[in-house]
This record gives structure tokens, sequence and C-alpha cells, in this order.
């Protein structure tokens, strides 16, 4: 595994290879696998950059070449989305899981606190900031919240930012902001702060703190907590997701269209 500085991940070698899916490595790995890979990223102060992709990701990286490329700068990237694992069985690229950003968020708090590991949260207001921070401590009460910093900041105190998370000796940091800002922020600084294990969380932080209701797990097993998203938010969600819902079954038919062609 490639862990030291962001590189494109080999060609698959085994159960725990690399997968492509409309040009993008995803790495076909479990849950279980992917803590393990922390672990050891921790354990021997390397660096692991963690990317996730969804559905509207994958539409949009192909409409915005700077994310693509600071998606493309992970070490690990995972599919974070129903409709990408049920897409890589049509294209016989199969992934074993889902693994969301949020649950591996929670999965890497929850055995990080055993170990007394230490965490920086950078993102969201100041107030969901603060409370998912005081969920963090109620539920993992091991972990060690090495330092915190809301997500409204522009592109000149980012070096600023950069440098207390280094100096906050933090293993894991956690960035929640919207894509494609944590993509980027973290492909220009990840080499610089000296953090082993980097990801980006997204709206988790509202989740944590109560703001946003997560889909049932029902509804997300079905891959429609994209759905439950609309019902929640409906003025502010529907176009986006019928958009980019409707390009993504494109994006797909295209490559089982080309696949069969190319038999």
């Amino acid at each position: 595994m490639c862990i030291e500085r962001p590189c494109s991940p080999e060609r698959p070698t085994g159960p725990d290879g690399v997968k492509y899916l409309f040009g993008v490595p995803l790495h076909a790995l479990t849950m279980e696998q992917v803590l393990d890979r922390v672990d050891e990223a921790i354990a021997h102060r390397e660096r692991l950059l963690i990317g996730v992709v969804n559905a509207a990701k994958l539409v949009n990286m192909t409409r915005d070449p700077a994310l693509r490329r600071a998606v493309l700068d992970a070490n690990m990237i995972l599919a974070d989305g129903m409709s990408v694992v049920w897409a890589s069985r049509l294209l016989r690229q199969r992934l074993p899981e889902r693994i969301a950003g949020i649950d591996l968020m929670l999965a890497m708090l929850d055995r990080g606190q055993r170990m007394g590991r230490r965490v920086y949260c950078l993102g969201a207001s100041q107030e969901v900031l603060d409370a998912a921070v005081a969920r963090m401590v109620a539920w993992y009460p091991g972990i060690v919240i090495a330092g915190r910093r809301h997500g409204y900041f522009d592109v000149s105190e980012e070096a600023e930012i950069a440098a207390e998370i280094r100096a906050s000796r933090a293993d894991i940091l956690l960035v929640a902001m919207t894509s494609p800002k944590k993509e980027e922020f973290l492909a220009r600084w990840f080499r610089h702060i000296e953090v082993p294990v980097c990801h980006g969380v997204g709206g988790s932080f509202d989740v944590l703190a109560g703001k946003v209701r997560r889909a049932p797990k029902s509804w997300q097993r079905l891959g429609l907590e994209w759905l439950y998203r609309v019902v929640q938010e409906p003025r502010r969600m529907w176009r986006r997701y019928l958009v980019t819902n409707t390009l993504f079954c494109g994006m797909l038919l295209r490559e089982l269209s080309g696949r069969e062609l190319a038999k």
C-alpha cells in the first residue's frame, strides 16, 4: 500500500486490490480492513489520505478538473454510496461493501478511544463544531481532542490553520466541509501538516451535532439516503439529486455499452 505520499494506487493484486470505475481507482476493502490500515499508518506515523466518493461526486468529478485531481491525490478512495457499490457489480469491478464517510469516522473514533488517539476537528459552523465535539467526547471518552477550528475561513488563512494542525500532534484529522473545498484543502496541505490519517467527512458534524437527521438503516441499505435528504430539505435538494442521479445513470449506461462493444 502506498501511504507515505499520495500516489496512484497499483493495479489489483488480490482481494483488497483496486477496482476502476469511470476511471477512478477505488479500494476494494471492508470496514475492518480500512481500520487496520488506519492503525498501521498511525503506528508508523505514515501518511494516509482517505477519499470517499458517491454518485454525485463521481458526476461532479467529470465537470470539475480541480475536484478530480484532489480526489485522485488520496492514497485510498472508498465507495460512500450504495449506487457506487451496485455500479461496481454491474461493471464487474466488485467492491465488497459501502463505507460511508460518517461510519468510518465513528469507527475510527471508537477504535481510537481505546488507544487515546488525538483527533483534530476542522469544519462546520462554530456552534455545530462545538456540539459535535461534545458528542464525540461523551460517546468516545478515550479520545483526545487535539484541536478544533470552524470551517468558515478564507484561503489566505489556510497556512496558519495548517500550522496549528501540525502543532497539535494529532493522529487523525477530520475535515467536515463541503466538496470541493475539503478535497482541495487536503490536497494542498496534506503533505505539510504531519497528521498520519486525514479523512474528509463532509456533513458528518451536522449529523453528530443533531442538526441533520441521518436516514434509517433500511433506507441506507436500499440506497435511498439521498431521498431521505430530499424529504428533509426538498427545496434545496430535489434539483441537485435529480440532476446528479440522472447523470450518474447516464455514465453507467455509457460504461456498460462501451464494455459490451469492446467484447
